[in-house]
């Protein structure tokens, strides 16, 4: 089984010719698409729309092959000066583009009959919903060139801080116990079995961020200065405005899901309590013991196991969807293991070049890493589903984007806990998929206050760091109750979470993702088989509808409240189950 992931299929390295070659197209289309702009007040609106759509496929095509092979080289190595250059000249080309594409969207969203001009094409229709959006955005556009110019000086600005934040976090040496680690490695020791190394693991990755806390402040005040300043030329209310508006998601949206889960948290603080008495905490929670497994822990798995396991797994939900991970594995999609220089936690990447995707993970073995997996195989997955849509229908909103990933660990632990042996192993299993659940519940809802505070006060005064560990102390107080130990929590997590470095709010469509999938996989536990093709349905859609409009296509109304209620009910009912389960065990 590989160790990395194989990135020749997209090019054999930077000195590859056909890299070159590409990157001479790029500089030419860029030259192409501003001639283009230039001419558009004397362009015919169907000519122009056609043209416009066809050079926007063009580069997505190429400086979307371009970006994604210099991204991935950088995410495994961020040591590597010739991946960041090399992803820095790209950046530069889509910089250069901000503007020729601003004009274009802008004279086309002024197109007195867009809508009909559209409708009646067969070569645009079906971009029909991209244009509605366009023509809703185009009061946020800044005139002139202040797209391009915008674009140019993030290059400088919110990217270049970005970098520095993975680069710190990725290169920031870790001692743990007279030994020289990194933070992935060290992050990953919080569920090991043993109580010490847990808390010394703890201990050493807090000591590690007092070395890089000063300037990694002044990255994300430097981010988020821009975002409000953005914002104000753009005309936006706010940065979630702005987020909820790019999210293509409704307001009543996020607020029925925050509302519902206002009202549970209670439950989640009982979880959080229960398993601090049976660790021995009459407090709380210790920060240092929220991954502490319990139960009779699961044995550890190679890559090989991994495999074997989630292609045998899925093909009892779809068959399409195991494929797809033999695929994965067998194909070399996934850079499996730790190491110095390389990104810190996991994410999947689209490859349209390919029709693939690629998955970094920092892989250790335990079941929480089949989990991992599964959540990163139902990001590829959900690429698959949208391959067939036109290149420029291919991004999907933030909170949709964690609907597929999370309903793989749906089927991944509900399939764990109903093979389990005894008890104690349907303990572990239970508190394992609580952990997560309390992750994307009481400690997403942490991160969105944080932001939040950070957002009020940034414009007024420059935070330092000690100002953003009480935040963040704060947040994590109002959203984890009493259910963690307060004299034990993690105030540098602003420091180690990259949600903050890059979209705005990136934090409540993890959230959204678990509520909405375990929604759906309730369904799918009524439906069984039928529900397939309309779960498959709904992820085709989410490029080209709203939030709203996706989650319809399985008859749900996302600002109904009682939608959230049922969806947070599963994690009830398991949450008592654990205490039930847990008092038995531990009295």
């Amino acid at each position: 089984m590989n160790e990395r992931w194989n990135l020749d299929p997209i090019y054999a390295g930077f000195d590859d010719p056909a890299y070159g070659r590409d990157f001479e197209s790029g500089k030419a289309l860029s030259q192409e698409f501003a001639d283009f702009a230039r001419a558009l007040p004397e362009t015919a609106p169907l000519e122009g729309l056609r043209r416009g759509v066809e050079l926007e496929e063009r580069v997505s095509r190429l400086l979307g092959k371009l970006g994604e092979y210099a991204s991935l080289r950088q995410s495994a190595d961020t040591k590597d000066p010739e991946a960041g250059s090399q992803l820095g000249r790209v950046m530069a080309l889509y910089s250069g583009l901000a503007g020729p594409s601003a004009a274009y969207h802008d004279w086309a969203s002024k197109l007195p009959d867009l809508a009909e001009l559209v409708a009646g094409d067969p070569y645009l229709k079906d971009y029909a919903y991209r244009f509605a959006k366009m023509a809703e955005s185009s009061a946020y556009l800044l005139p002139g060139r202040g797209e391009e110019i915008a674009a140019r000086l993030s290059l400088s600005g919110g990217d270049a801080w970005s970098d520095l934040q993975q680069y710190l976090t990725s290169t920031v040496p870790v001692t743990y116990r007279g030994k020289r680690t990194n933070l992935s490695s060290i992050r990953n020791l919080a569920y090991d079995p043993d109580p010490a190394v847990r808390k010394d693991a703890y201990e050493a990755e807090l000591a590690c961020y007092e070395r890089i806390a000063d300037p990694v402040a002044y990255a994300l005040n430097s981010i988020k200065l821009e975002t409000i300043s953005d914002c104000a030329l753009r005309g936006y209310a706010s940065p979630l405005d702005r987020t909820l508006k790019h999210a293509h998601m409704k307001r009543e949206t996020l607020d029925a899901m925050f509302a519902a889960i206002d009202e549970y948290l209670p439950k989640f603080w009982r979880y959080l309590r229960t398993k601090g008495r049976a660790l021995g905490h009459e407090n709380g929670l210790p920060w240092y013991d929220l991954f502490a497994p319990m139960g009779a822990a699961s044995t550890t798995f190679t890559t090989q196991d991994a495999r074997e396991y989630l292609v045998n797994l899925f093909a009892g939900f779809d068959r399409e969807l195991s494929d797809m991970v033999a695929r994965a594995f067998d194909n070399a999609w996934i850079d499996f293991y730790p190491r110095d220089g390389k990104a810190g936690g996991a994410f999947c990447a689209g490859v349209d070049c390919l029709g693939e995707s690629r998955i970094l993970t920092n892989f250790d073995g335990m079941f929480t890493d089949i989990v991992t997996l599964a959540h990163e195989l139902g990001h590829a997955f959900h690429n698959q589903c949208i391959q067939d849509h036109r290149p420029l229908n291919h991004d999907y909103s933030m909170p949709v984007a964690e609907t597929a990933s999370t309903f793989n660990e749906c089927v991944v632990m509900a399939a764990a806990i109903r093979g389990a042996g005894d008890d104690a192993e349907r303990l572990n299993l239970i508190e394992a998929q609580l952990q997560d659940a309390t992750q994307v519940i009481c400690d997403i809802y942490s991160r969105y206050r944080f932001e939040t505070m950070v957002f009020q006060h940034r414009e007024e005064e420059f935070m330092h760091a000690p100002v953003l560990c009480d935040f963040m102390l704060t947040a994590q107080k109002q959203s984890y109750g009493d259910g963690l130990d307060h004299d034990c929590l993690h105030p540098y997590m602003w420091v180690c979470k990259s949600h903050y470095y890059g979209p705005t709010f990136y934090n409540f469509p993890y959230a959204f993702g678990a509520l909405f999938a375990r929604g759906l996989y309730a369904r799918y536990e009524e439906e069984g088989a039928a529900f397939v093709p309309k779960y498959k349905k709904l992820l085709h859609t989410t490029p080209v509808a709203s939030v709203e409009d996706t989650a319809r296509v399985a008859g749900i109304d996302l600002t109904d409240i009682s939608f959230w209620r049922g969806a947070l009910d599963t994690i009830a009912e398991q949450i008592d189950l654990f205490c039930r389960l847990t008092e038995e065990t531990h009295g």
